[in-house]
C-alpha cells in the first residue's frame, strides 16, 4: 500500500506532528509514504527517514499551479490514497484533484471553526472520507451538512513516553529565570486571539495577590505577541509573566510545571494538552471544541466556561492551593492518555480507512 500526504504547515507542532507520528506507524507496518509539503518546511527533515519527500512551492489558497504540480505527481507515482492533513488551499483542491486522477482520497480536519453549510458540503463532498480529530469536530461537520456516513473521527494522539521524564527543577528555575519553589502555570498555543492568553493575563493581578510567587510562561509564537508584550508592560506583570516563544523541548519542560492552562474560545482537540497529560501535569481548559474529550473535568483537571475569567480564577486557585488534588489529577491525566490516545491505535484506524476506500475504488 502506498499513501500520498499533503500537509503543507511550515512549523512542526500541532496538526505537523500528528502527520510524522502517523507515517511513522505506517511504515512500521510495510507501507510506503510519500510526503507531500511547501518547500523549506520543518517537517521534510523529519519525515525523510519514513517517507519519500516531495517538496513543491505553495503560494497560498489562491495557488493555482499547485493543484497542477499534485496532479502530476499523483499521475506518476499512483499512490492507493490521497491523504490530505492540512489546509492552506490543499483542502479545497486536493479532493477534486485526485478524483481526476481516479485516485480515492480522505481528508482530515483538525480545527473547529465554522464554514458556510453549502461551501462545506460542496468541499468535503469531494473526498471519500472526512476524518474528524475529536468528536467536537465530528459535530461542527454534521452541523454543516455532511453526511455522517462520511465523517470518521481519529483523535489526535501523542508519544506518552517522551513526556514521562525526571523533573529537573534547577534546570528550569535557571533557563526561565523562576524563582525556588515558586509555582508555575504554562500555556502552551500559538499566539493568536482565539487561544485565549488575554483571559489568564486579566485575571494573573488577583491570582498573584493570593499566590505572590506564582510565574506564569507562554510557549509558543504568532502575531498577538507585541500585543501580549504591550498588555504586560502597561499592567506591571514582567516580573511575573515569560514569553518564551517556540520549544523543541517540552518534554523537558512539562514535568517542571505545576499546572496548564488552555483558556482557549476555540480549539480542534489540543494536541499540547495531550503531552500536558502525558508528563501528568494537571490541567485547567476552556469548554470549547475538543477540550473536554482531553480534560475530563474532576478527574484529570478543571473545566470552564469559554471568556469566564471568574471560574477561570476559581479552578486555578484550586489546583495551585491544593497540591494533593493536583498530583491526583496528573496521575489521572497520564493514564487517559496511555489508554485512550495510543499512536498504535490511531494508525490502526487509518489504515482501516484506507481499506475501505481501496475495496470501494476497485
Amino acid at each position: 500500500m502506498k499513501i500520498l500526504h499533503v500537509e503543507t504547515g511550515r512549523h512542526l507542532y500541532g496538526g505537523a506532528l500528528q502527520v510524522c507520528y502517523l507515517m511513522e506507524g505506517l511504515a512500521q507496518r510495510g507501507i510506503d509514504n510519500l510526503l507531500v509539503c511547501t518547500q523549506g518546511s520543518r517537517i521534510a527533515q523529519e519525515a525523510a527517514d519514513y517517507a519519500t519527500v516531495c517538496e513543491l512551492p505553495m503560494k497560498g489558497e489562491l495557488d493555482l499551479l499547485f493543484p497542477i504540480r499534485l496532479f502530476q505527481l499523483i499521475r506518476h507515482h499512483r499512490p492507493d490514497v490521497v491523504h490530505v492533513h492540512s489546509r492552506r488551499g490543499a483542502d479545497l483542491w486536493t479532493g477534486s484533484v485526485a478524483r481526476l486522477a481516479q485516485v480515492p482520497s480522505i481528508l482530515t480536519r483538525r480545527v473547529d471553526n465554522r464554514e458556510w453549510p453549502p461551501f462545506a458540503r460542496l468541499k468535503y463532498g469531494s473526498y471519500g472520507r472526512v476524518i474528524s480529530i475529536s468528536d467536537g469536530i465530528r459535530q461542527v461537520l454534521l452541523a454543516e451538512g455532511v453526511a455522517p456516513e462520511r465523517v470518521t473521527c481519529i483523535r489526535s494522539v501523542v508519544k506518552s513516553e517522551q513526556y514521562q521524564q525526571p523533573r529537573d527543577r534547577e534546570w528550569f528555575e535557571a533557563q526561565f529565570g523562576v524563582p525556588a519553589a515558586a509555582p508555575v502555570i504554562g500555556v502552551i498555543a500559538q499566539l493568536i486571539p482565539r487561544k485565549g492568553h488575554r483571559y489568564l493575563l486579566e485575571v494573573l493581578p488577583r491570582l498573584l495577590e493570593r499566590f505572590p510567587t506564582l510565574r506564569v510562561v507562554f510557549f509558543g509564537q504568532g502575531p498577538l505577541q507585541e500585543e501580549l508584550e504591550a498588555y504586560i508592560a502597561a499592567h506591571g506583570l514582567e516580573h511575573a509573566v515569560c514569553l518564551a516563544g517556540f520549544r523543541k523541548d517540552m518534554h523537558m519542560i512539562l514535568p517542571c510545571l505545576d499546572l496548564v492552562v488552555h483558556p482557549a474560545l476555540m480549539e480542534g482537540l489540543g494536541v499540547s494538552l495531550l503531552q500536558a497529560a502525558a508528563a501528568g501535569v494537571p490541567i485547567v481548559g476552556a469548554r470549547a471544541g475538543g477540550i473536554p474529550e482531553v480534560v475530563r473535568d474532576g478527574l484529570n483537571g478543571r473545566l470552564v466556561e469559554p471568556a469566564n475569567v471568574d471560574q477561570l480564577f476559581d479552578a486555578v486557585s484550586e489546583l495551585l492551593a491544593d497540591p494533593v488534588l493536583a498530583s491526583t489529577f496528573g496521575v489521572a491525566g497520564r493514564e487517559l492518555v496511555e489508554r485512550d490516545f495510543s499512536v498504535d491505535a490511531m494508525v490502526s484506524s487509518y489504515i482501516n480507512v484506507y481499506q475501505e476506500l481501496i475495496r470501494k475504488q476497485l
